[in-house]
């Protein structure tokens, strides 16, 4: 399993929409958070909101045979509540803001012959901490205060046969979280969902197929692939066929994060030169407020800040390849 490069990617994925340029909570586009590949609790989702999914699904195809083994890894963000008060002043209003933890659920490797003809359960679950943990953030001069909601999920995975040496392999996630009355908003409900989800497969002794660009001969096989919420491409260097990552953010086979960023900038729909610059012309005003809301900003505002002109540079444009024009002929 090429876990490495496929952490890489995941984690991309996994902060895309995080946050967004100017990167402040009072910004227009930050108010409502979270869009992609959240799995809200089921309760909610069936009582109160039901074109908000509490289950995402991956269905691919991949060749082996019995003792080929399988691994799974979901990956999600767990939210908690941030609140900061100035220091000496108990009293006033805290100011909320929603942080993230990254939760991972590694599920140990089976081999085919385990899986086949049946569907395997894990349940997991993060807990609730109920008493509010208090820490002094000298570059804000707050107190910051923190609270994080129980969250519990359910990772079903089976394997099928579906074609001489070809295996079909299921994996679900639910978010069955038991959810109190005081959870009647989506910004509660945030709270205890998973939010960002995707899943990370890989094979040992097997490979898989890409849905993508599937065989003739598989073609029917794939088209009966269900995916919810997520779609697998292949992950690592072209040929590598051994990990596929499904997530909520389309990708093509084969991602690669550009090797000239020089960090997370939580969105892919812009280029790092245009919001590196962007920051720049931020108002101390504004940096302000980046620097005592979240930590992941925080870190954006001081390396842009601190980015040698080289660096930048290095960020207005890369060539990839080049091949000769073919002479026209006269």
């Amino acid at each position: 399993m090429n876990l490495a490069q496929a952490e890489q990617i995941a984690r991309a994925v996994l902060y895309e929409g995080y946050m967004l340029y100017p990167y402040r909570p009072s910004a227009v586009k930050n108010q409502q958070r979270f869009n992609f590949g959240v799995l809200y609790p089921q309760h909610y989702t069936e009582t109160q909101a039901a074109e908000d999914p509490f289950q995402m699904q991956t269905e691919c195809i991949f060749r082996g045979n019995g003792d080929t083994s399988l691994q799974v890894k979901v990956r999600f963000l767990h939210l908690r509540a941030r609140f900061n008060r100035p220091q000496g002043d108990d009293q006033s209003v805290p100011e909320a803001w929603q942080e993230s933890i990254e939760r991972d659920v590694s599920l140990p490797a089976c081999t085919v012959a385990l899986l086949s003809g049946q569907t395997l359960t894990y349940p997991f679950s993060f807990s609730f901490l109920g008493d509010i943990q208090a820490a002094f953030d000298k570059e804000a001069q707050m107190n910051v205060m923190r609270r994080q909601e129980e969250v519990t999920g359910i990772v079903d995975v089976r394997v099928a046969n579906v074609q001489d040496n070809f295996f079909k392999v299921g994996v679900s996630v639910r978010n069955v979280t038991a959810i109190g009355v005081r959870v009647s908003s989506r910004n509660a409900a945030l709270m205890q969902s998973l939010v960002s989800t995707h899943t990370i497969l890989g094979v040992a002794g097997g490979e898989f197929v890409s849905l993508l660009d599937p065989p003739a001969g598989l073609k029917d096989v794939i088209s009966g692939c269900k995916n919810l919420g997520g779609w697998p491409v292949l992950i690592g260097e072209p040929g590598q066929c051994d990990t596929m990552l499904a997530s909520p953010i389309i990708l093509y086979d084969h991602p690669q994060i550009a090797p000239e960023s020089p960090g997370d900038l939580f969105d892919g729909t812009e280029i790092d030169e245009i919001l590196s610059l962007r920051i720049m012309t931020l108002t101390d005003e504004e940096k302000d407020e980046i620097r005592r809301s979240d930590e992941r900003a925080r870190e954006i505002l001081e390396r842009t800040e601190a980015m040698p002109a080289e660096q930048f540079m290095k960020l207005h444009g890369a060539v990839r390849g080049m091949r000769p024009i073919r002479e026209t002929a006269q």
